[in-house]
């Protein structure tokens, strides 16, 4: 095959899956049939136009959606049990679709929709959807939600990613007339652990996972950021400023650097690092590098 006849392949294929545009109106979405759900939004939005549905949390977060291409939006509610209220949107390119799905995943105990995330996929030319994974709650902290609704827990735990994968997949296949050809999943923290979960109990789902940090084990985990919030503020005394943190790291790295045969600021295994925080102790008082003894204590 001549490098001519080579190019003209690649283009070809290129102009196959780079730039896939929509097979029908956004709008008609809202007629869409999926088991257990409501479409409740099938709107077209033009380039630069998202406004916010709720409040914006960080700062800035606002300005982050005036450059967004246009694309379709699709509101849904899904009620796998009586008891389930799980609200998904998916976001899709107007025209310029790579082909390809993202899922997004959600901080701490969920209760909103990611939209900085949405736009984040969209403006990288992917077709891409979040949850509030079946409850609302005003900080992704606030997990009252949770008291007397197991089918919410169970949303929250595992159910709500996959119904928003589900539903996605098929909106995603009812407006461009094809399904993606790859899908994605990545987050990080509460995400990360979401996306173990898809991988153990929905490995269909999705074709790459990336769990981020993942906050899994979760009667460990919480456990111990109750042990540690415990130790810190035990007494004033106790509690150990943020202004110590590098005093800290260095002495860690001091100590356990050099396990892993390099010197490059960085522990390969912290679990091997055996670090006694009574090096620190301050002789004299408090000072800013060194640790009064509750503070040694509260960091042993």
């Amino acid at each position: 095959m001549t490098r001519q006849r080579i190019a003209v392949a690649l283009l070809a294929l290129f102009g196959a899956f780079g730039e896939v545009s929509a097979a029908q109106p956004c709008a008609s979405l809202a007629s869409l049939k999926l088991a257990g759900t409501t479409i409740t939004v099938a709107e077209s939005v033009a380039a630069g136009a998202f406004v916010l549905p709720i409040t914006p949390g960080p700062s800035g977060a606002r300005e982050n959606f005036k450059d967004l291409p246009a694309f379709c939006r699709v509101a849904a509610t899904i009620r796998p049990t009586r008891d389930s209220d799980i609200k998904v949107e998916v976001w899709m390119p107007a025209a310029g679709w790579n082909g390809k799905f993202r899922g997004r995943g959600n901080g701490g105990f969920a209760g909103s929709i990611g939209y900085v995330g949405l736009g984040m996929a969209l403006k990288q030319g992917y077709a891409t959807a979040g949850t509030d994974t079946g409850h609302a709650a005003p900080q992704m902290t606030d997990a009252r939600w949770a008291i007397g609704h197991p089918e919410k827990i169970a949303d929250f735990g595992y159910r709500g990613i996959h119904e928003m994968t589900r539903v996605a997949k098929a909106t995603i296949n009812a407006y461009y007339g094809s399904g993606p050809r790859h899908s994605y999943f990545g987050s990080c923290s509460n995400g990360g652990r979401q996306a173990l979960m898809e991988a153990q109990r929905f490995p269909q789902d999705y074709d790459g996972i990336l769990a981020g940090a993942p906050a899994n084990f979760w009667t460990h985990l919480l456990d111990q950021a109750l042990a540690d919030s415990q130790a810190l503020t035990l007494d004033q005394a106790s509690y150990i400023p943020a202004s110590k943190i590098p005093v800290i790291a260095r002495a860690v790295n001091a100590t356990c650097d050099a396990q892993d045969g390099v010197m490059d600021g960085i522990l390969n295994d912290p679990t091997q690092c055996h670090f006694d925080p009574s090096v620190l102790l301050c002789e004299r008082g408090d000072a800013p590098e060194c640790l009064t003894a509750p503070q040694v204590t509260a960091l042993g």
